[in-house]
């Protein structure tokens, strides 16, 4: 994997990670890669924020993954910091080749490097095989998670 960069992504990095973002049939329902406006928007402000990491992984010149990492300090557990781990994509034909794992071993680096005591993250219901892969990597499902869509 010494080919690969992890590196904060970039505006032009947009179309490709609302691609992948896109490209399963829960992303498909809740994505508009025909509108990068409200992409850009929201890209304008996790750039702004130190707390936000919007990552890609670059391969050959081109975004084959990305993935989210946030920092949040916190009062629970000994006022602890932990870190979310959101948007998870693998470009589909890179999937079985390590990236992923390469991925969240970066993030979970990061984490340690930015004091966070705890990593978390969640993963639709759905993605049974996703869960499975969280689970090797070491995370276990220890909570339930709800949703209000406002």
């Amino acid at each position: 994997m010494s080919d690969l960069d992890i590196r904060p992504a970039a505006p032009e990095d947009i179309p490709a990670i609302v691609a992948m973002l896109a490209d399963d049939p829960l992303g498909a329902q809740r994505e508009t890669p025909d509108d990068l406006t409200p992409y850009t928007a929201s890209y304008e402000r996790l750039a702004r924020d130190p707390n936000q990491h919007l990552m890609v992984a670059v391969r050959d010149g081109r975004v084959v993954g990305t993935l989210q990492l946030t920092i949040v300090p916190g009062l629970s557990r000994r006022g602890a910091t932990r870190s979310v781990i959101e948007g998870v994509r693998i470009h589909t034909d890179e999937r079985g080749s390590g990236l992923g794992t390469r991925f969240i071993e970066w993030a979970v680096d990061e984490s340690r490097r930015q004091g966070c005591q705890l990593v978390q993250l969640t993963s639709d219901a759905s993605r049974t095989d996703a869960h499975r892969f969280y689970e090797r990597l070491g995370f276990t499902a220890s909570h339930i998670g709800f949703k209000l869509a406002l």
